[in-house]
């Protein structure tokens, strides 16, 4: 009888035996991403039996038979536990933020308690930062053009015939609309339920029913682009908002731009236009000194018959004064990405620029400000073709 007790323990030790060297390299290897509870758990209950050893107690075979399927419903436990801690920890969100999808992670905690704090990445394109091949500059916008507003000479070109969307840079038409319709710029205007933006459900600070004279209406439009003052204006327009919307391709045609095309007159919905058709709308918006005062002013209040409001430009370069203005746009939806359009002078020569579709907030003011650097230190003409890629200079 004894000797087949003895082989019975020896039997079952060395069943249990593996067991516990699986559970303890297991705890070896991942103790650093369990919680401390989790792993003061699976330590119990290793430690169990030599407990029960120093106790004196001698377990019997049917008591270490139980031993082993109470570790394992230890073991079973905390493995569960660990699981749900880790996936209410470990937690992974998406959301869509303005128009791009972002995911959110928290890491949970380590075995020291330490934690890495919420980190967010946005999948989408992403331009790096180089020199061209021939010393150009290198642009986030992914189409470009720089003339020369005299001699209408190209000093830098990429991707210039791209028909693209464009955005705000719609007012700058809507705003040459309105003034050649010669309609009193001492009117009042008042903002009503045809004026809200149906198209992208996008917000406005002048409410339904705010009054404003056409000239502060066509002022806040070019300076803060404000949404309901550019559809207000052109409603009042003889013929209404089709009409409106007609002249301006009209105008457009008039000018030469025959790769752009108006839909509305704020740029909500997708208007187009390419690169070396904004600069032919940019020098005939030149002409306009209420256009030219308007849009370079950094800030500017009006009184809708109800409250104050202060607008800011919406182009940090002209807040910040950084260099000379004569004329600016911005403009931004998802399809369009940051675009921006502006008149200066660099070293006495008048230059217009055009950006479209660059990525990142403040990625239109960099490659303005990069282009502005270039063009001061003597840049000559670079040009990247839509085509082929290839960039050559005279």
């Amino acid at each position: 009888m004894k000797n087949t007790s003895s082989f019975a323990l020896r039997q079952l030790s060395r069943c249990v035996r593996p067991l516990l060297a699986i559970h303890v390299a297991a705890l070896v290897a991942a103790g650093a991403m369990l919680p401390v509870s989790a792993f003061a758990a699976r330590a119990a209950a290793a430690s169990a039996p030599a407990a029960a050893d120093q106790a004196g107690q001698k377990p019997t075979a049917s008591k270490k038979h139980k031993l082993a399927k109470a570790h394992a419903k230890v073991a079973n436990n905390a493995n569960a536990k660990t699981a749900a801690t880790t996936a209410d920890e470990n937690q992974v969100k998406t959301a869509v933020v303005g128009g791009h999808k972002r995911v959110y992670m928290h890491l949970a905690a380590d075995a020291h308690g330490a934690r890495m704090r919420r980190v967010a990445f946005a999948p989408g394109r992403v331009e790096p930062f180089r020199l061209d091949s021939d010393g150009g500059v290198a642009l986030r916008s992914s189409s470009a053009y720089v003339i020369d507003q005299a001699t209408q000479e190209p000093l830098y070109e990429k991707n210039s015939r791209a028909i693209m969307p464009i955005a705000s840079l719609s007012k700058l038409m809507t705003s040459m609309v309105v003034l050649d319709s010669k309609a009193p710029l001492e009117e009042t205007i008042e903002v009503t339920d045809d004026d809200l933006d149906s198209f992208k459900h996008t917000g406005s600070r002048l409410s339904v029913g705010s009054r404003l004279s056409r000239e502060d209406m066509l002022h806040i439009a070019l300076m803060a682009s404000e949404n309901r003052a550019a559809a207000a204006l052109s409603r009042y327009y003889p013929g209404g908002r089709p009409a409106f919307v007609a002249a301006m391709n009209k105008k457009a045609l008039e000018l030469g731009m025959t790769d752009t095309h108006f839909i509305d007159p704020t740029g909500l919905s997708p208007n187009t236009s390419s690169a070396r058709d904004l600069s032919k709308m940019v020098a005939a918006a030149y002409q306009y000194p209420l256009i030219r005062q308007f849009s370079t002013d950094a800030s500017y209040d009006v009184f809708t018959g109800r409250k104050n409001i202060h607008y800011v430009s919406t182009n940090a370069l002209v807040r910040n004064h950084s260099w000379p203005i004569g004329l600016q746009k911005t403009g931004f939806t998802n399809e369009a990405g940051e675009c921006m359009v502006m008149q200066t002078t660099i070293h006495d020569k008048p230059v217009i620029m055009v950006l479209l579709d660059s990525v990142g907030r403040y990625s239109r003011v960099a490659d303005a400000q990069r282009m502005h650097t270039w063009l001061d230190n003597g840049g000559v003409q670079r040009t990247m073709s839509a085509d082929n890629g290839v960039h050559t200079g005279t």
